[in-house]
């Protein structure tokens, strides 16, 4: 069982949490704090005039509400939000929410009995993930209607999955003796007004961005292997005189890499000869195409872009983001607009557009792989069959090429996608949870553009005899996905073995595999 530090989340607390099924338990800390601020809230809003406890919500709080309505004021608030469309979001994405709600709320600000985050970590822990839909909120004054389906589980009503099926919770929480919980004050607003949809997604769109880049960088150091690359475009001394951080850390990277390949050539042992250069045309190209040339300079941002986003949406996860903020420390409530998710629209935004770039890349390089004509070394479409009896991976390239094209559509900015609603209270609004789960399908498809670029990396090995010429990690890499990607000859049916290679490779990190240190 994983202890929650008092108030603060790592990715890889939500890593370990969401993809290896650890436990989490709130330190006493955290709940002393949490009643603390319970307590003060129900002492100072008496007599007192508080948006969201003993008023209406939204354009609707100018109306006060009488004493004894005001807690069914927070069931209705919750009944009435929850009426989300579209497809449910996946277990791995509830749960993330549900952490991420955790995460804000242990902060101690939203006046909540503890018994909310109490329910949030048996929900966690028990893989109960509540039926949330994609469609929603507008990212303004939070993610409303994703979070009220949250909501609706906490007090014992709507829909959850459980064991893989929809099932009623009321009937889950007897069969695993979960409490629903009631309402004290302000929980309904507490548990609906924050960012905690798009923030969720959001960490598991960093966590498999973070893959991508590293496989990336992997199958773009074996590309250059193939080809037999010259070594200094990706050496320190021509990084370095560019300045930005991504891209030294990628030619570093790169080197790691590449230790021990028998195949990256010297630029001074084959072009700074004398005797070897003493003709007028040189078959052997003097630089790369760009998509091996310049992976420092095109990776190096999306490293930078995805380091940014890793500090802002971390940010988020431990911020307090609903409104009001309950300040029992000094003596007060403030109200204003934390709710607003354009810190995580932005950087959804900012992650799509990388990401599709990575893919970019990834279908360039395969592209350099599959023409013969281009890299003047491997059968078209790397074809280790009788040419024109049998095609290679001519027809995998199909997909790769229009699923880019795709991600090239879905990154347009959601982020400047703002329409006034809820009688223009919410006149400006974030759009931070589509933003978001755009991305996540941006980060989908590129999986699968890179599952077959390593296809192709495979049998070019093969048809070149590489095999025992790569670098181990290299090398390494290459056994395991030839278990699930066979070297074939004869032409078969490979939607089954592509997937089984992306299903690899979006549950595994290849540096964490190959056990690099200085990776």
């Amino acid at each position: 069982m994983k202890s929650i530090p008092e108030k603060h989340f790592t990715l890889s607390d939500f890593e370990e949490v969401i993809f290896k099924g650890k436990k989490v338990k709130l330190q006493d800390a955290v709940i002393k704090r949490i009643e603390e601020n319970h307590a003060f809230l129900k002492n100072f809003s008496s007599n007192k005039l508080i948006y969201g406890i003993n008023t209406g919500f939204g354009p609707m709080a100018q109306y006060k509400v009488s004493e004894e309505n005001l807690l069914q004021l927070q069931y209705n608030l919750i009944r009435s939000h929850s009426s989300g469309s579209g497809k449910l979001m996946e277990p791995m994405l509830v749960k993330s929410l549900m952490m991420a709600r955790l995460g804000s709320i242990m902060q101690g600000y939203s006046g909540v009995h503890p018994q909310v985050v109490e329910v949030l970590q048996e929900l966690i822990n028990k893989d109960v993930y509540p039926c949330i839909y994609e469609h929603g909120g507008v990212g303004a004054s939070g993610d409303l209607v994703q979070l009220a389906h949250l909501g609706l589980v906490l007090i014992g009503e709507g829909e959850v999955i459980y064991e893989d099926k929809v099932q009623p919770t009321e009937e889950v929480f007897k069969r695993l003796n979960i409490t629903p919980l009631s309402i004290h004050v302000r929980e309904g607003l507490a548990i609906i007004n924050g960012t905690s949809a798009m923030t969720g997604v959001g960490m598991v769109n960093l966590i498999q961005a973070k893959k991508l880049l590293h496989w990336s960088l992997l199958l773009s150091a074996i590309t250059n292997e193939v080809v037999e690359a010259y070594d200094d475009h990706f050496s320190h001394e021509l990084n370095v005189v560019k300045r930005h951080f991504g891209q030294n850390k990628v030619s570093e990277i790169l080197r790691d890499l590449l230790k021990g390949s028998k195949l990256i050539r010297s630029r001074e042992e084959h072009l700074y000869d004398a005797e070897k250069t003493d003709r007028e045309i040189f078959t052997d190209k003097v630089q790369e195409y760009y998509s091996l040339r310049c992976i420092t300079q095109i990776l190096g941002p999306i490293y930078d872009t995805i380091r940014h986003a890793e500090e802002t949406v971390v940010n988020e996860v431990n911020s307090v983001n609903d409104n009001p903020v309950i300040d029992h420390e000094n003596k007060n409530v403030f109200h204003g607009g934390n709710f607003h998710g354009d810190y995580i629209s932005l950087e959804m935004d900012k992650l799509k557009i990388a990401v599709t770039r990575l893919a970019m890349l990834s279908e360039r390089q395969l592209n350099y792989l599959l023409n013969e004509k281009l890299n003047q070394k491997f059968p078209p479409f790397a074809n280790l069959g009788v040419l024109g009896l049998n095609f290679g991976m001519q027809g995998m390239q199909f997909p790769a090429t229009s699923t880019v094209a795709e991600n090239q559509t879905l990154s347009f900015p959601m982020y400047v996608h703002s329409i006034p609603n809820n009688n223009d209270n919410q006149d400006i609004v974030s759009m931070g949870c589509n933003g978001a789960l755009i991305t996540k399908k941006v980060i989908d498809n590129s999986f699968e553009v890179l599952t077959i670029q390593a296809g192709t990396l495979l049998q070019v090995i093969d048809y070149a005899n590489f095999g025992d010429k790569l670098a181990p990690v290299s090398k390494k890499m290459y056994k395991k996905l030839r278990e699930l990607f066979p070297k074939f000859v004869e032409d078969v049916a490979p939607y089954k073995k592509l997937k089984a290679v992306k299903t690899f490779l979006e549950n595994t990190d290849p540096f964490v595999e190959v056990k690099s240190e200085s990776i």
